[in-house]
């Protein structure tokens, strides 16, 4: 009897709407570390509009509110990828969740499993993000990976040219990557 491999599908979203974000390059980092059962998939969430409750509605629903919401439903659990603007998420992420979270009671995110990483140039590593972000996951019913925690402080330095991490860094990313795997699948 043959047996057949479920694969998985990650949504990875980005906190960073630049186009050469180090956020970005590490989500790309990331990505290719998920075992081969496992599928990434960018989400884009530059082009929602904000989120407004009037605009909202079976009648007008802007299409990028629909796809948004439908590439997160289809996913088997998120991967948020962030930089800190002002020790906290950046606009354009706060938006994309609020959109994902709608309407009321129909919640994209609700059961995913998710992984938070945090990314900076400095030194403090996008705490202050990474745990306002996780805040709101709790509130979004989102089953959160807690161990390692992922702070990548000093980016800059990390990263060559072509937007691949140093081969220490590597084995960190790893280890985020088959936490987050085992959390998976015990969903």
């Amino acid at each position: 009897m043959e047996e057949f491999l479920m694969s998985k599908k990650i949504a990875i979203v980005v906190g960073s709407l630049r186009k050469g974000s180090f956020s970005k390059q590490i989500a790309k980092n990331l990505a290719k570390l998920f075992p081969s059962d496992y599928e990434t998939e960018f989400v884009e969430i530059g082009n929602l509009p904000l989120y407004n409750e009037d605009i909202d509605t079976p009648e007008s629903v802007p299409a990028e509110y629909t796809t948004f919401r439908d590439q997160i439903k289809s996913a088997d659990g998120v991967l948020f990828v962030t930089p800190e603007y002002n020790r906290s998420i950046p606009g354009g992420l706060k938006n994309a969740i609020d959109v994902g979270s709608r309407p009321y009671g129909q919640s994209a995110w609700d059961m995913k499993p998710a992984a938070v990483v945090s990314v900076s140039p400095g030194a403090i590593s996008g705490f202050g993000a990474n745990h306002a972000l996780r805040q709101s996951l709790v509130f979004l019913n989102m089953p959160v990976l807690q161990q390692p925690e992922a702070y990548i402080g000093n980016v800059t330095k990390i990263l060559d040219d072509n937007g691949n991490v140093a081969e220490g860094t590597v084995g960190f990313l790893q280890s985020i990557v088959d936490a987050y795997v085992d959390l998976l699948n015990r969903y």
